[in-house]
């Protein structure tokens, strides 16, 4: 895998994260719990993409 092909993997992958924190945020008996942990992994995947353009 490039690079690149690993970046847009990941933008891919934050971006599909976005959806379910959206789609769960939306629900009527959404789980705290899991729209934390998806917004960590968000994070974790944003960083990892900076580092990997800046670096």
């Amino acid at each position: 895998m490039s690079f690149e092909d690993r970046i847009e993997s990941l933008r891919l992958k934050h971006q599909s994260l976005e959806e379910e924190v959206r789609v769960e945020s939306h629900r009527p008996s959404s789980d705290p719990e899991l729209i934390a942990r998806l917004k960590r992994e968000k994070l974790k995947i944003k960083d990892e993409i900076t580092r990997l353009s800046h670096g």
